[in-house]
């Protein structure tokens, strides 16, 4: 049985924390849909259209992965894949309430799909998209935090 898992979230923008997961996903899973939702409601920096192509970019390199976006629940595009599991990334502490609540809501909604969490290498527990926003809108570097490629887009969109 081939097991595809789904890796979910905004990815406003994609940072090194997210494409490690993505390559532990890979390492154990035989398909994984980094799946980049819409989210309005968040006002993201990016439009849809371009995190998905920032995506495919930073995730160019890890055989096994494959990018798409969605503005539906995410209940209906892991059915509509015919996902197996849903990767959640874990970086501290303070993030296990909140994935815990969404596992647990999730569980409830697509009932034939188990939530796994992974947490990435140490040097990017502390990295996430909101911070790297937040350094790049006030001008300091992201260089280290981001794929070449996404530090442009998000120099492009700061100034």
């Amino acid at each position: 049985m081939q097991i595809t898992a789904i890796y979910p979230g905004t990815f406003d923008p994609i940072t090194h924390g997210h494409t490690d997961i993505a390559r532990r996903a890979a390492m154990l899973f035989d398909r994984v849909i980094v799946a980049i939702a819409a989210s309005p409601t968040k006002a993201p920096i990016f439009s849809l259209e371009e995190r998905v192509k920032l995506a495919e970019i930073a995730l160019a390199d890890i055989p096994k992965v494959e990018v798409c976006g969605f503005d539906c629940l995410l209940a209906e595009f892991a059915t509509q894949a015919k996902a197996n599991v849903l990767v959640r990334g874990l970086r501290a502490v303070s993030d296990f309430e909140y994935e815990f609540q969404l596992a647990g809501m999730n569980r409830t909604l697509i009932p034939a799909i188990e939530t796994i969490f992974l947490t990435p290498s140490t040097q990017y527990t502390y990295i996430s998209s909101s911070l790297v926003r937040e350094i790049a809108f006030l001008g300091g570097p992201v260089k280290d935090f981001v794929h070449p490629e996404v530090l442009a887009a998000l120099s492009s969109k700061v100034r």
